[in-house]
């Protein structure tokens, strides 16, 4: 009997870390994309970054959830070293994703709000903690940066990313 009760529970456990082990980072093999797998570009070298963008996480007065600055221009090409703070008063993270993408993604943690990140485009912050992500732009085109934690993203906190190509 007890081998039986284990079976199931294997089978959602297993289930479970299928899900929190990719399926927001990924979009491997899609058309179009790097070899990371991300329209939105790939992880950058600290040796590579042409500049640094602080990027505020936070809380207003009147119970908005946004981002510090919420719009973001980049040219094809570069890496930016993004600097994240958690100023607000609750957790939040930053992924930096196509918005069909972070739409998934916030689906998803609408079912598994507790779910551990290992992506290479986003950090979950305490309030008070830093972090930083490091990125390479390889293709053009609108893209976002969001807070997927429950509730938060409809409260304000997204922002946009143009990516264009590099001026001759």
């Amino acid at each position: 009997m007890r081998n039986l009760l284990l079976v199931p529970a294997f089978a959602l456990l297993s289930a479970t870390a299928a899900v929190g082990a990719g399926s927001h980072s990924g979009g491997h093999g899609s058309s179009g994309s790097d070899s990371h797998g991300m329209m939105v570009g790939a992880p950058g070298s600290p040796s590579d970054v042409t500049r640094t963008i602080r990027v505020e996480m936070l809380e207003t007065e009147d119970g908005r959830m946004i981002f510090k600055p919420d719009n973001l221009a980049f040219k094809r090409g570069e890496t930016i070293r993004f600097s994240i703070v958690n100023k607000g008063e609750l957790e939040h993270e930053f992924v930096l994703d196509e918005m069909a993408r972070n739409a998934e993604h916030k689906e998803l943690m609408q079912k598994f709000p507790e779910m551990e990140h290992d992506d290479p485009n986003s950090v979950r912050l305490e309030p008070g903690e830093t972090g930083e992500i490091i990125w390479t732009f390889t293709n053009d085109g609108g893209f976002e940066f969001a807070c997927l934690v429950p509730g938060h993203y409809e409260s304000g906190m997204h922002g946009k990313v143009s990516v264009a190509a590099p001026a001759n």
